[in-house]
């Protein structure tokens, strides 16, 4: 019996015990009450209770939670229906309040959301709503984050997971944008196809430019080449007109010195112009010469004008008194003498003279000494030798011409 009795009260106490004692987790809070009244809001770690007095309301989670809501379906501006999922980011800041001012916090920040949500859509366009999701974002999170504090909650983040326009939208909505890539694709072929046809005129105005400005070097090339081929060809015509001219004129002092010298009698005279008139008769355009009758009789009085009676009585001519030759024309004038400078390359002229050195120089075989002795050895050296006395030229051994 006392066994009995022990063992009770040590339950008992065991029970009073674990009614006593609340060991609460971190980042959580434990809702206490008291005969079903609000007591106080148990915080992280050992917390005691008065037995069979207090009990735990509930239990919260302080951490920032993340709540997925299904689809809901909303009209947008232009009456078209989008289904649109939602993501909430929120965090219990006051247990009390979560528990006693809203019977269920989450389904309470679910329809607030959707009803938000739908407000703010139905106020825009299809556009706009695919096109301004940061801008419903914040539209509802400052929405929510208001009617949400006197719960005890803060929210800190709505984002729109999806927005899934009907059927029939999306189909025309692919189409508008395949029309768009097109379009923008067929833009921006043709601005290739105009930068390249631009680059191309560039190129071939380069082009063109650059084979102008060569030919135009190349004829000013040619001229310049065709100037200076002209001038020394005209050069080299005036010095080889000057040197005709100057031989000419030798020629003509010498046959007029030889004539002079010869002292030619008329009858000479006569005989020479009978010589030169078959010359004269050559031409094509000659076909009939006639010797004057008279030519004698003026030949005769030339003669006798110029000449004098020798002792036969034959009248000659007699020759002035000899004058010195005047210098050349090239000698006289300074301009001139450059005409007929022959003079060569000095390095062109040393390379000639070593060729000919290289040229002249003899090279020494024995072999061949000894077949010239052999060779003209008997009565072929004996002719030899015959022949260079007749030409006055010393025999090979240094002996007199015989």
């Amino acid at each position: 019996m006392e066994l009995i009795v022990l063992a009770v009260v040590v339950l008992l106490v065991i029970v009073v015990v674990a009614k006593s004692v609340l060991v609460v987790p971190q980042a959580q809070a434990s809702v206490v009450e008291r005969l079903g009244r609000f007591r106080t809001v148990a915080a992280p770690g050992l917390n005691f209770l008065m037995p069979f007095l207090d009990r735990v309301r509930a239990k919260i989670d302080l951490r920032e939670q993340v709540v997925s809501f299904p689809p809901q379906p909303v009209i947008t501006q232009d009456n078209l229906t989008v289904s649109i999922d939602t993501v909430v980011y929120f965090q219990v800041t006051d247990s009390r309040s979560a528990v006693y001012e809203i019977s269920n916090y989450i389904v309470g920040v679910e329809q607030l959301t959707t009803t938000t949500l739908r407000n703010v859509v139905g106020g825009m366009s299809l556009e706009e709503t695919l096109t301004s999701r940061d801008q419903i974002n914040t539209q509802l999170r400052g929405v929510l984050d208001q009617e949400t504090g006197r719960w005890g909650i803060r929210v800190a983040r709505v984002e729109l997971k999806a927005i899934d326009p009907p059927p029939s939208i999306k189909d025309s909505m692919e189409k508008q944008m395949r029309a768009d890539r097109e379009k923008r694709a067929m833009i921006l072929n043709a601005e290739g196809a105009r930068e390249s046809a631009i680059k191309t005129a560039e190129g071939q105005k380069q082009s063109q430019i650059l084979a102008a400005e060569g030919a135009k070097q190349a004829s000013i090339l040619d001229a310049e080449g065709e100037r200076q081929s002209s001038i020394l060809r005209a050069q080299g015509e005036r010095a080889s007109r000057y040197l005709q001219a100057q031989g000419q004129a030798k020629a003509i002092e010498k046959v007029f010195a030889a004539v002079k010298r010869g002292k030619p009698t008329p009858e000479l005279l006569a005989y020479q112009y009978l010589q030169t008139l078959p010359q004269m008769a050559q031409g094509d355009a000659n076909k009939v010469w006639v010797v004057p009758s008279d030519f004698n009789k003026s030949l005769e009085g030339f003669a006798r004008m110029l000449g004098a009676p020798g002792e036969d009585g034959t009248f000659r001519y007699e020759p002035p008194k000899e004058e010195p030759p005047a210098g050349s024309p090239e000698d006289e004038e300074e301009s001139v003498a450059a005409w007929f400078d022959t003079s060569s390359n000095p390095e062109v002229a040393e390379a000639v003279r070593a060729a000919e050195e290289v040229a002249r120089k003899e090279v020494p075989s024995a072999a061949a000494g000894m077949q010239s002795g052999a060779a003209l050895s008997g009565p072929k050296a004996t002719q030899a030798l015959g022949e260079a006395g007749a030409l006055g030229e010393p025999p090979v051994g240094g002996g007199s011409p015989a």
